[in-house]
C-alpha cells in the first residue's frame, strides 16, 4: 500500500504542481494523464502521470 497520495482533484493538482487546470485537462484529453471520472467529468487526476509529464517538459 502506498503511503504517498497519488490521486488529486484538479484544484489540488493545480496547487501542488503549479500547472493551470486547462493544461492538465489537455493532457487528459491526449491520454497522458489518467483520471478517475464519473459521466465524463474528471474527479481526480493521477499525480505520477503529472509528475512524469512535468519531468518530460522540464527535462529534469
Amino acid at each position: 500500500m502506498s503511503l504517498v497520495k497519488t490521486w488529486y482533484t484538479l484544484e489540488e493538482a493545480t496547487e501542488k504542481f503549479g500547472v493551470e487546470e486547462r493544461r492538465i485537462l489537455e493532457w487528459v484529453e491526449q491520454g497522458m494523464v489518467r483520471t478517475e471520472d464519473v459521466k465524463r467529468t474528471v474527479l481526480r487526476v493521477n499525480a505520477d502521470d503529472l509528475d512524469l509529464k512535468l519531468q518530460e517538459l522540464t527535462r529534469i
